[in-house]
C-alpha cells in the first residue's frame, strides 16, 4: 500500500513484477519507473500540478541532466514558462526524509545553471515554495500557486 501524500487521491497505473517490486506508469515520460517511495512523491506532485493548479503537462521536463564542475546531476523536474524559459526547479525527496538546508543547497547547486525563479520542495507531506528576485533574495510563499499566476 502506498503512502497518502498531502494531495488529492488521484488513480494511478500500477503493476508488480516478477520480483514483488511496484511500478507506476509516468504518464510525462511515457513509461513504466519503479515506484519507490521519492518517485511517489514526483507522481502524485507533478499531477497536482497538471490537474489541480494548471501547469500544462507539455512544459513538465523529468529527471535532465546537469554537468556541474565535472559532475553529472539530475533534477527531480522542471517547470518551463509559456516561453519555455525555466520557471520552477523541483526536488522531491520521500516523505521520511525531512527537508533540511542540505535539500535547499542540492536545489541552490542545479538553480545554478538553470536560473529558475522558483523553486519548490517537497517530500509529499511538507512544500516550501520560494521566490528568488533579482537580489538572490527569497521570498518563501506559503502555497504552491497556479501556474497562471506565475506562469
Amino acid at each position: 500500500m502506498l503512502m497518502q501524500l498531502d494531495f488529492p487521491e488521484y488513480q494511478f497505473k500500477l503493476k508488480k513484477d516478477k520480483t514483488g517490486d511496484t511500478h507506476i506508469f509516468d504518464k510525462y515520460r511515457k513509461k513504466w519507473i519503479i515506484c519507490n517511495p521519492e518517485e511517489w512523491v514526483r507522481q502524485n506532485l507533478l499531477r497536482y500540478l497538471n490537474e489541480n493548479l494548471n501547469y500544462p503537462e507539455n512544459l513538465i521536463a523529468i529527471e535532465k541532466k546537469l554537468v556541474i564542475a565535472k559532475r553529472t546531476l539530475r533534477f527531480d523536474a522542471l517547470i518551463y514558462n509559456k516561453d519555455y524559459k525555466p520557471l520552477v526547479i523541483i526536488e522531491c525527496k520521500a516523505p521520511n526524509i525531512k527537508i533540511t538546508q542540505e535539500t535547499f543547497d542540492q536545489i541552490f547547486t542545479y538553480n545554478h545553471l538553470i536560473k529558475a525563479p522558483y523553486l519548490l520542495v517537497t517530500n509529499g507531506l511538507f512544500h516550501v515554495f520560494c521566490k528568488i528576485d533579482d537580489d538572490k533574495k527569497f521570498s518563501f510563499i506559503e502555497k504552491i500557486p497556479d501556474f497562471r499566476d506565475i506562469g
